[in-house]
């Protein structure tokens, strides 16, 4: 055995002990805590436009259309104020970008540093490059640098004729589909367990506020999991005719309850669930456990 391998070990791992506390430390900060309820505050929003657009082309009111989030933040802009308005939102989305980077290095909710845990630690990581990109389009739109970029219909369309050019594409793009299934599935159960409440403070709310907050969760949660669905499917369908431009977005997703019997009803409720999931979000903005108190 080499003399100095016992040494080498830990020296090697102080400067990771190192960099992981000053994370740590950073991520409980006041102002990094305010920045990360800024951020879901900005998510709420999107939600809620999102919904409500989705509502309106149900119910046949003026202006409803099926869209994502680039078309949500799109009509903010258009808006009275719009520039002001879409500071604040891309202000908004980076500071959950940020936050996502946090919740993955810091370990805020305790994931710990098995597969599971470093899995869903990864997906945080992954939110947050999606959201940095979304604030940047945003930023783009407000200076006048350029636009928000394709559609979440386009994109997906885009990364699915890449997967199946692929050599065994259309396993790929299966497998693909099972996996957004698979989330689909995730937003029911966490709907139906209402497993959410352990990261919110419920003893700091009244217990009208707990009641409609966990409504809001559930009902929000069960509303995304429709729409994942609807995107698992068509993947899956998009695999099966060797055809990309079956992919959907969340906007087509939209599009496709809508288009189904009693479509406008459908729509009309994933709608009101996606208002719901905003509403939720504000809650987190508020009353979320940023940081949990102990370490696995």
């Amino acid at each position: 055995m080499n003399p100095g391998s016992s040494k080498l070990n830990p020296l090697n791992a102080a400067p990771v002990r190192e960099a992981t506390q000053k994370v740590d430390q950073t991520a409980r900060k006041p102002v990094t805590i305010m920045l990360g309820r800024i951020g879901y505050a900005a998510k709420g929003v999107v939600y809620m436009v999102i919904g409500f657009l989705a509502a309106l082309a149900a119910f046949g009111g003026g202006g409803g259309e099926t869209t994502d989030r680039k078309g949500a933040v799109q009509k903010i802009y258009e808006q009275p104020f719009g520039v002001f308005l879409l500071a604040a939102i891309a202000f908004g989305l980076a500071c959950y970008a940020l936050w996502s980077f946090i919740m993955a290095a810091a370990d805020t909710e305790n994931k710990g540093t098995k597969p599971k845990g470093i899995a869903t630690r990864l997906v945080y990581a992954g939110i947050g490059v999606s959201y940095l990109l979304f604030a940047f389009g945003a930023i783009q739109l407000l200076t006048g640098a350029g636009n928000m970029g394709k559609n979440s219909d386009a994109s997906a369309k885009d990364w699915t004729a890449q997967l199946l050019s692929k050599p065994f594409g259309v396993a790929l793009v299966i497998i693909a589909g099972l996996v957004v299934l698979g989330v689909a599935g995730w937003q029911f159960y966490k709907a139906y367990k209402a497993e959410f409440k352990k990261h919110l403070e419920m003893g700091e709310m009244s217990p009208q506020v707990q009641e409609w907050l966990v409504r809001f969760g559930r009902f929000g949660l069960a509303a995304r999991g429709v729409v994942f669905g609807v995107m698992g499917i068509f993947l899956i369908v998009a695999a099966l005719k060797n055809d990309p431009n079956q992919a959907k977005g969340l906007g087509g997703s939209l599009n496709e309850l809508a288009s189904q019997a009693y479509g406008q009803v459908l729509l009309g409720i994933v709608a009101i669930g996606l208002v719901a999931y905003g509403l939720y979000s504000l809650g987190e903005a508020r009353y979320r456990r940023m940081v949990e108190s102990t370490t696995k």
